[in-house]
């Protein structure tokens, strides 16, 4: 091999490794190993890639937007999910949300799910914490002048009911939730300022 073609080679893995860095933290797969499936999720609050209204945002009431979903996996013992942010401006996607066990039968989240680590609805479930330090959701509030930035509300459908109490952070709920994933799917809304 000459010295040009170890050059080529060096420059080719070097970007292979740069592609991956700026790409949302890996997510889970099912039992075994095996590619999740796909679930279809929607918000009465804003279609999908479209503004979410202010009203959802930190400029506004700062209460979650109401969210359903369809396509369970018939094994699924529960639900998480998460809300983050990947054009913050910063090396990790910004987290707004973090909500799990969820009860199976559900097939939505309510309006402005309170910000307590174990809200009254939907019963059952619990809160972690979002990167603006607090319990529960909280809402858009990009830089001004940083463009629009998308907002991941991504939906997890677990084959148990995991062991866990409220107060976890994405990082810890991804965790837990590494080989129960059967299916998940997402709506992406935008927002800027």
């Amino acid at each position: 091999m000459t010295a040009r073609s170890a050059w080529w080679l060096g420059v080719v893995g070097a970007v292979g490794v740069l592609a991956g860095c700026g790409r949302r933290s890996p997510e889970p797969t099912g039992p075994g190993g095996t590619e999740a499936g796909t679930l279809t999720v929607r918000s009465t609050a804003f279609p999908a890639g479209k503004a979410i209204p202010p009203k959802h945002t930190a400029d506004g009431e700062d209460v979650s937007p109401a969210l359903s979903w369809a396509g369970l996996p018939a094994e699924t013992k529960e639900l998480a999910m998460i809300c983050d942010d990947p054009d913050a401006p910063r090396a990790q996607a910004w987290v707004h949300w973090v909500i799990y066990k969820i009860p199976a039968d559900a097939n939505a989240l309510p309006e402005g799910v309170a910000q307590t680590d174990a809200p009254a609805a939907p019963a059952g479930a619990m809160q972690g914490k979002n990167d603006f330090g607090h319990v529960g959701y909280g809402g858009p509030a990009p830089p001004r002048g940083h463009g629009v930035h998308h907002y991941h509300f991504t939906l997890y459908a677990l084959d148990a009911a995991l062991d866990l109490q409220p107060g976890l952070t994405k990082k810890q709920l991804l965790a837990a939730m590494e080989g129960h994933v059967l299916a998940e799917g997402e709506v992406v809304g935008t927002y800027q300022r």
